[in-house]
């Protein structure tokens, strides 16, 4: 009885872990690897082409965006149990063609639906749809929620631009602000104490665009030389901006003060999504060209370890 006790124990301390979650693209899975030992734990099959992953503040629930593929553009959620490591439902979007990008506040799931150009919220709770809001922009990619759950801001490839949202008076009213930014933004960060707003062109050298949130304007546009910056992570205590470039290999370290890269980090094959450990000690950055997903320790921004994936390796989410 006591080594039956013992076990349900251990169980429910497993269950309980830090997990890490990685898609794997072309094989359609979520992946979950163990924060310590970075075993992994099991894989979860998705919709086609699962691009980006959010978990619920309780760590309990995983929302995956089903973005597709070239010639069949998606149009679901996958809701999974993170501690069970099963799927509850598959979500079909009203007409939402290709959803990408995705953040959570509790269990509400904000997301872009690049093909339809809105921003909406899946309510994982009460399984529906509770809000839509058109973009007026091209290719609405990725999405920030700033704290409060008042502002928005997305990405927007085919627009060179970032939109605001402010819906502090929704459903009523949504005001809208287009920003002009660098080319083709795509990756696209907020600072944690809300200062600044850095987006990062995926252009050839193409820049990072500064917003200041409170006048939503561009405040600094920075010089790269980037092939194709992907994604923009701030670290949670702000000092430091990482910016991978896939097309280079290379995550870049930038002081957040300065402006200034302090480090440029050769990595895998395909450096693409990047995620920070809620501590900061660690970043991960989704190698998707070597099936690997980096560990870095940012005490001293080095890869310390390579966790094989699956094929395609890019969104991200952390659940504890």
């Amino acid at each position: 009885m006591k080594h039956f006790a013992l076990a349900l124990l251990l169980t429910a301390l497993s269950a309980r872990a830090d997990t890490l979650l990685v898609l794997n693209k072309s094989d359609a899975t979520l992946q979950f690897v163990d924060a310590s030992s970075f075993e992994t734990l099991g894989t979860v099959a998705t919709d086609l082409g699962p691009h980006e992953v959010a978990v619920s503040g309780d760590g309990k629930i995983a929302v995956v965006a089903n973005y597709g593929t070239g010639p069949s553009p998606g149009t679901t959620l996958s809701v999974i149990d993170v501690v069970a490591r099963k799927l509850v439902r598959r979500f079909a979007l009203p007409g939402l063609l290709r959803p990408h990008g995705i953040a959570a506040v509790g269990t509400r799931f904000w997301f872009t639906a690049e093909g339809s150009r809105v921003v909406a919220r899946y309510d994982a709770a009460a399984n529906a749809i509770d809000f839509i809001s058109g973009s007026g922009a091209e290719t609405t990619h990725m999405i920030v929620v700033a704290p409060g759950e008042t502002t928005l801001y997305t990405a927007n490839i085919g627009s060179d631009s970032v939109t605001v949202f402010d819906i502090s008076g929704a459903p009523r009213t949504i005001m809208l602000k287009q920003i002009p930014v660098v080319k083709g933004p795509e990756g696209i960060d907020l600072a944690p104490d809300g200062s600044e707003l850095w987006v990062a062109s995926r252009a050839p050298n193409g820049g990072i665009s500064i917003i200041d949130p409170k006048s939503r304007t561009v405040a600094q546009t920075l010089p790269t030389t980037t092939k194709l910056a992907n994604r923009v992570k701030f670290t949670p205590d702000g000092k430091f901006v990482l910016v991978s470039d896939p097309g280079a290999n290379v995550v870049h370290v930038y002081d957040a003060a300065t402006k200034e890269i302090i480090k440029s980090v050769n990595m895998a094959e395909g450096p693409s999504g990047i995620l920070m450990a809620p501590d900061g000690k660690h970043a991960y950055v989704a190698c998707a060209g070597a099936k690997k997903l980096a560990v870095i320790d940012t005490s001293t921004f080095s890869v310390t370890h390579l966790i094989d994936t699956g094929n395609v390796p890019d969104g991200l989410a952390y659940a504890r």
